[in-house]
């Protein structure tokens, strides 16, 4: 039987954690059944103490347990509105580029955010609840709301754990396409530099930090277009906040279009040529089935806004030559 949050609105309810969903990270789970209710709601829930774990005060990234029970206090929710404008939502259903009973990929499109909260009504995620409202759907990983591309939804809480498992391990191969500020001369190189997130009240940047978490990403060059700028295939073997964009910025190379870690005098020649946001794309994950051996690999097309800005760049070195 699977956990639901069916109390009264008048006093707090509690729910036995079954082993379907054991293991999921707590703020998870309760951003999964508060349906509409903000995402800095539910943290200021948990850090008030409002939420208990077996009578005792825990963090959000605590991981239920089969048999934990959780305390959750009332709370109004609402419904998330489709803004008007969006036409429905069959705009991001076209977007779905993959599913099946296990999973669903999205080809995310750059400014919309993977969830709700600061300011933000709708997400990836509460977009396609309403869409797929029989399904428990939950985020497999995430990407920057300026970042397009690949990201895996499980439809399944078996499937969250074992695409968790495969990501905890490096067995999930994430692949991007990014450009970066320069020529690239270095070939292929493998980056392993320590990563720490700093906190600034609701804000964080990420920053290279000998005693922070291990950060592994590998960059290959793609094309070059003169010494303004390369193309490069990075492929991550970690899954830090930010690391492609720190990674790149820590090499000397930032990306196109990084307003945090980037270099503004090179953002504003990109933006001359119609560059009007992060220059990454999330373009394949791959991985093996840990239950079937069965190889899963699906991609997305660079989008029209990043290939004509490849088209215009190749366009003025040709002319240069």
């Amino acid at each position: 039987m699977k956990s639901t949050i069916d109390a009264p609105p008048a006093g707090a309810c509690y729910h036995e954690i079954d082993p379907d969903a054991a293991g999921q990270r707590l703020d998870n789970f309760l951003l999964g059944r508060l349906k509409g209710v903000p995402r800095a709601h539910v943290y200021r829930l948990i850090r008030s103490g409002q939420v208990r774990v077996n009578s005792g005060r825990v963090g959000p990234a605590y991981r239920l347990k089969a048999g934990d029970r959780v305390r959750v206090p009332p709370v109004v929710t609402r419904p998330v509105a489709v803004r008007p404008e969006t036409g429905g939502l069959d705009w991001l259903a076209e977007r779905i580029v993959y599913e099946d009973r296990r999973l669903l990929v999205l080809d995310k499109p750059a400014g919309l955010a993977v969830h709700g909260g600061s300011g933000i009504n709708l997400g990836c995620i509460e977009a396609l609840r309403i869409l797929r409202p029989e399904a428990e759907l939950e985020l497999v990983h995430r990407l920057d709301r300026d970042t397009s591309g690949c990201l895996l939804v499980a439809k399944r809480r078996s499937v969250l754990r074992a695409l968790h498992g495969l990501l905890r391990s490096g067995a999930m191969e994430k692949q991007y396409l990014g450009l970066v500020q320069g020529h690239w001369q270095s070939g292929e190189i493998e980056i392993d530099v320590p990563l720490t997130k700093i906190h600034r009240g609701a804000a964080h940047s990420v920053r290279a930090d000998a005693a922070g978490k291990r950060s592994l990403s590998i960059f290959r060059l793609v094309e070059s277009y003169g010494t303004s700028c390369s193309l490069m295939q990075i492929r991550i073997l970690t899954g830090r906040t930010h690391q492609i964009r720190v990674h790149a910025a820590h090499t000397g190379h930032p990306l196109a279009g990084d307003a945090r870690y980037g270099d503004a005098g090179f953002n504003e020649r990109m933006a001359a040529i119609g560059l009007r946001r992060l220059f990454l794309h999330a373009q394949a994950i791959g991985f093996v089935w840990p239950d079937s051996d069965e190889t899963f690999a699906v991609s997305a097309a660079l989008p029209e806004d990043l290939g004509r800005i490849l088209e215009r760049l190749a366009a003025g070195a040709s002319k240069r030559v």
